[in-house]
């Protein structure tokens, strides 16, 4: 049976912990569905670091964008996280030209690529971040970035069977 369950929070709070936790007392053999582009070696090891962390029983898949790529049915999934998948679509890589989408397409093929990706039977565990809880940036492109965050997380919670807000690694539960 299909299930989302969203986990948000600010950094640091807990989020991927809490999911970590969560996947285990759902699955022994949980899957971790990483979506970080890496751009320096410090991050490599902070992601080698995890998946040390989290042991042999986590099958470790790295997609930074296309999720629907994997087959996944009947799994438990961490999904970690929305933040970075946004920042994939946000500042494509993919792309010859280097323009960067406007936070509308941006935002409608993230929803399409969600869409797809969860129309899999197994159970989606989504990390993310509340990056637009402090103040408003004034760099144009960190505003936009916050809106495209802020409207993609509104759309997993809307879908989600379950979202929980971590505060100082304390889950509330929100819906």
């Amino acid at each position: 049976m299909k299930r989302i369950i969203l986990i948000t929070g600010g950094q640091r709070s807990g989020k991927s912990m809490y999911a970590e936790q969560l996947a285990l007392t759902l699955s022994p053999t949980p899957v971790y569905l990483a979506t970080a582009h890496i751009w320096d070696e410090e991050f490599r090891e902070r992601v080698n670091r995890h998946q040390q962390r989290r042991g042999d029983n986590w099958t470790n898949i790295e997609e930074e964008k296309y999720l629907s790529r994997h087959q996944l049915y009947n799994k438990v999934v961490v999904i970690d996280c929305i933040t970075l998948w946004c920042t994939n679509f946000f500042y494509d890589s993919d792309k010859k030209v280097k323009e960067q989408p406007t936070v509308d397409s941006a935002l409608r093929e993230l929803q399409e690529e969600f869409d797809r990706f969860t129309s899999q039977d197994a159970t989606f565990i989504f990390v993310t971040n509340e990056i637009g809880s402090g103040g408003v940036s004034n760099n144009e492109i960190q505003r936009r970035f916050t809106d495209l965050q802020g409207w993609m997380n509104q759309y997993v919670a809307s879908k989600a069977d379950e979202v929980l807000l971590m505060v100082s690694g304390i889950p509330v539960k929100i819906k």
